[in-house]
Order: C-alpha cells, then sequence, then structure tokens
C-alpha cells in the first residue's frame, strides 16, 4: 500500500480548490494512505492564523484534516532529517529548513510527497507526485 504523503502546497491547493485535477485525484485514493506531515500542518495553521476572520478557509481547513491524518514529528524522523541533510550538503544541494523537514518526514514515513514544488525532486531516493498535472 503506498503512503501519499502532501506537501504544505498540495493541502493549500486542495483547501483553496485550486485544481481540479487535485480535487479529482484526492477522491480516488482511500484517506488512510494520505497524510501530512506535522510540520505541513503547522506551515497550515500558521497561514490560517494570520486570516482569523476567514471564516470558510478555518472551516475548510478543519474539513480537510478531519480525514487526513497529520503524522507526528518523532525521534527517528529526526534521524532521517539529521542524516538527509548530511547528504544534501554533500551533494552541494539545499532546501528550504521547513521543506527538508518534511522531506525528511516522508523518508522516515516511507511515503510518496505529494508536491508542486520542484525543489523535491533534488532530495535523493524521495519519491515525489505532481497530484496537480497528472
Amino acid at each position: 500500500m503506498t503512503i501519499w504523503m502532501l506537501d504544505t502546497n498540495i493541502v493549500s491547493n486542495a483547501v483553496h480548490r485550486r485544481s481540479a485535477t487535485l480535487a479529482e485525484r484526492l477522491l480516488t485514493v482511500p484517506t488512510n494512505q494520505l497524510c501530512v506531515s506535522s510540520i505541513s500542518y503547522g506551515e497550515t495553521r500558521f497561514g490560517q492564523a494570520q486570516r482569523p476572520t476567514a471564516t470558510r478557509l478555518t472551516e475548510a481547513i478543519a474539513d480537510f484534516f478531519t480525514e487526513v491524518a497529520v503524522l507526528p514529528w518523532t525521534r527517528e524522523t529526526a534521524l532521517a532529517y539529521g542524516d538527509l541533510r548530511v547528504a544534501m550538503k554533500r551533494l552541494g544541494k539545499a532546501l528550504q529548513p521547513l521543506d527538508m523537514l518534511i522531506a525528511a518526514h516522508a523518508l522516515e514515513a516511507g511515503a510518496t510527497l505529494v508536491t508542486n514544488d520542484h525543489a523535491f525532486r533534488h532530495v535523493p531516493v524521495l519519491e515525489t507526485a505532481d497530484w496537480t498535472t497528472e
């Protein structure tokens, strides 16, 4: 069974209904195969907190996260992060700090990262998919 970890940009696209292709794909995948890193959940919460009067947004986010599991950051995830950061440094590649955390979380969880951010393609052995264009 494939586990699909949704990146922050995909959560945003889904909540704001910016991509019909993404919406269709989300309907075809069983919810027990979908997850979000606690890092992406925090980023989503940050965006929501910046718009406290946006009640539709708050409701859409709440609805989304009743269906999609949030994976906690664990000791094993932290170890994966350290290893990934060293590997990326050796390759001369870098990601934004939160993206590095999300990539490590996907690797540790054995998940394919669903994202439309091409920077993740530089992460060795990380499987990615872009559901906004497929």
